[in-house]
Formats: C-alpha cells, sequence, structure tokens
C-alpha cells in the first residue's frame, strides 16, 4: 500500500518561503513512469495543481506559479519536496501531495493533506 504524508509548518509569515515535504512510502519515487505532484485548496476553492517531479526527477510548474515555485526530490530519503516563496494570504490553503498513475490517466493516492495559513 502506497501512502503519502505531508509535513511542514503550518503558519508562515507574508514574503516568507512555505516548505512543505511529502514522505512516500510503499514505493520508490523513481519507479517508472510515476510522477509525484502537489496539489492545493484554498478555503472555498477548488484544487489547483501546482506542479510535478517525474520518476526521473524532470519538475514541471503551473504557468501561474511558475516564477514562485520549486519541487525537489531526495531519493535517498523518499521524498520530495514544494517550496513557495513570497507568500501572500491568498497562498492559504490544505497543500496535498499525490501520485500520478498514468495507467490510470489520474492520481491514486493521495496524502491526507496540510493547512497552512499565511498570516503575519
Amino acid at each position: 500500500q502506497v501512502q503519502l504524508q505531508e509535513s511542514g509548518p503550518g503558519l508562515v509569515k507574508p514574503s516568507q518561503t512555505l516548505s512543505l515535504t511529502c514522505t512516500v512510502s510503499g514505493d520508490s519515487i523513481t519507479t517508472s513512469f510515476y510522477s509525484w505532484i502537489w496539489i492545493r485548496q484554498p478555503p472555498g476553492k477548488g484544487l489547483e495543481w501546482m506542479g510535478a517531479i517525474t520518476y526521473d526527477g524532470s519538475a514541471y510548474y503551473s504557468p501561474s506559479l511558475k516564477s514562485r515555485t520549486r519541487i525537489s526530490r531526495d531519493t535517498s530519503k523518499n521524498q520530495f519536496s514544494l517550496q513557495l516563496s513570497s507568500v501572500t494570504p491568498e497562498d492559504t490553503a490544505v497543500y496535498y501531495c499525490a501520485r500520478v498513475n498514468p495507467v490510470v490517466a489520474g492520481y491514486d493516492y493521495w496524502g491526507q493533506g496540510t493547512q497552512v495559513t499565511v498570516s503575519s
């Protein structure tokens, strides 16, 4: 069974960098041909795809967030991470990590999500 667990601060101050880590168990983040993504859901709004990192380490970002977003990985820890810089209160959301399965053309495993609030 694949499990994903987000971790990181629940409160970030405006203009600072939000950093979250997703720890994966039950599968390796280098297993072909899966991708690993970050998605968020602001209060009262829908899901927003932020970016992905593939099994071979290539990263892709939402055009609207690309200038502020960086996704990286640590294969020794089987983790991938999100950094979102220059945050504002509009970045307040529940942040999720998930696995993309190309066989089913969708997200087959999700983390439980972590609330991040941007406030001074």
